[in-house]
């Protein structure tokens, strides 16, 4: 289905992120302070432009490849599904939904930062699943691939519980659920053709 078509928008990201990233990885990492999600300094000192950056830039070269990963392999189906521009938006959109969720659920946690580009690429994701439904989706060391709708499904809930229990594991769960549900609806409101051919896919 891909072939001879170019995903400007996917490895444009890509290369962007690659490169503020890389650049703190192995010049200066103190620029991760400079540009992540700082809510103290978001909401207090009005560094807006940190809802923006925090997605540019990771904790480690594993959580940046792990996320780089992701969008190599979703991101083309989506670009492809979408258009360019919309694809842009639905990234840009999660990106958002997950910093304003993070800023509003964090408001008054002392200190809270959080980086990477996790939300968008959630959005990105749960995307995809809307797209195709049955693809498999392979999770970390488990070696059957899960249906993308009962992945789609899981990892909402999963989040949702993590958030409503506060969970405190070094994993930004309510960036994820932000990023996931935006990238949802961004979805059916870029094409909402996409909810008759999903439920197609069950004989509806």
């Amino acid at each position: 289905m891909f072939q001879n078509v170019d995903f400007p928008a996917t490895y444009g990201l890509i290369f962007l992120i690659a490169v503020i990233s890389g650049y703190a990885f192995t010049v200066d990492m103190t620029i991760n302070n400079k540009l992540d999600l700082d809510v103290p300094r978001v909401l207090h000192q009005k560094q807006y432009y940190r809802i923006l950056t925090s997605g540019l830039v990771h904790a480690d070269p594993v959580h940046f490849l792990f996320n780089m990963v992701t969008l190599y392999s979703f991101g083309p189906y989506v670009e492809y599904a979408l258009g360019l521009a919309p694809f842009l938006l639905l990234y840009l959109g999660s990106e958002l939904a997950a910093n304003f969720l993070t800023l509003y659920l964090k408001r008054n946690v002392a200190g809270y930062a959080s980086l990477g580009a996790s939300g968008a690429i959630c959005g990105v994701v749960l995307s995809s699943c809307l797209f195709a439904p049955f693809s498999k989706i392979y999770v970390m060391m488990i070696p059957i691939g899960i249906p993308a709708f009962i992945y789609g499904l899981c990892y909402i809930g999963y989040s949702m519980f993590q958030v409503q229990s506060n969970v405190r594991d070094g994993t930004a769960h309510e960036a994820h659920l932000g990023g996931a549900l935006a990238g949802l609806v961004l979805t059916v409101l870029f094409e909402p053709r996409v909810i008759g051919h999903f439920l197609a896919n069950f004989g509806v």
